[in-house]
């Protein structure tokens, strides 16, 4: 079984909207390049890519860049702000993460960001990566965290009812160990992203009842009832949250 299907519509649907949504912000993705430290002469990769917002961030300061994603709805947002921004060096490959179609030590940086809680087995594309990777290159997984323990199963089922191509959010003990047989850990660390609940909800037009339904569970949450594991507070009147990104960049030693 596979997640495919789900993602591709979910994200054709999302397309237009995706790259003017909160994530899309200068101030994270300034964040992100100031983290990797790039030297200008890499070839980067961005796997699971989206509109590719950090393959165009990163642009200016690598050799170029290649953006795969499996929706080419995503790719031609992408293609189109690469363009309006006057990206050159850009280029842009449909594709499965869980199969890149690219040579073992392609790159010298691969990055992929919020992608892996659309994987039935995020073990599958994170090899991938590490095989396309060269020795001594970096790879940048920058991906939600999971809440505690205890409230994982609540966090991921609403996440699951906003979104059905999600699958589990990783733990940090999680994503280390992905890493921790072929690279050496050089950063780990966590950002607080705050979100508008309704806005969230309107990227991936989560039907109305459905809405309801999650609104509902939050207010319940503020009142003093069952935590969600989203920790929701009010903010101007609306329900926000905010979700951990975890950064992890990794040294490909092996």
């Amino acid at each position: 079984m596979n997640n495919y299907n789900e993602v591709k519509k979910s994200f054709g649907t999302q397309a237009e909207k995706f790259a003017s949504y909160h994530m899309s912000k200068a101030e994270y993705t300034d964040y992100l390049i100031r983290s990797i430290q790039v030297k200008g002469n890499e070839h980067a990769l961005e796997v699971a890519a989206g509109t590719c917002i950090c393959g165009r961030a990163v642009a200016p300061y690598v050799k170029d860049i290649t953006c795969l994603d499996l929706t080419e709805a995503m790719l031609e947002q992408g293609k189109k702000l690469a363009k309006q921004e006057g990206i050159q060096n850009i280029s842009f490959v449909s594709g499965n993460a869980e199969c890149l179609p690219f040579e073992d030590e392609t790159f010298d940086l691969v990055i992929t960001r919020l992608s892996l809680h659309h994987f039935v087995e995020p073990e599958k594309p994170f090899r991938e990566m590490q095989r396309v990777l060269k020795k001594g290159g970096k790879l940048v997984i920058w991906d939600m965290v999971a809440t505690t323990e205890e409230l994982r199963e609540t966090n991921d089922a609403i996440e699951t009812m906003r979104d059905n191509s999600h699958t589990r959010i990783l733990s940090r003990e999680e994503f280390e160990a992905l890493f921790e047989d072929a690279f050496e850990l050089q950063l780990e660390e966590t950002t607080l992203v705050p979100v508008n609940l309704q806005s969230w909800m309107d990227l991936t037009s989560t039907p109305e009842d459905i809405q309801k339904d999650i609104i509902d569970k939050m207010e319940y949450d503020l009142n003093g009832g069952d935590k969600t594991g989203f920790n929701p507070y009010i903010k101007e009147g609306q329900i926000c949250f905010d979700h951990r990104w975890l950064l992890l960049i990794g040294k490909k030693e092996n």
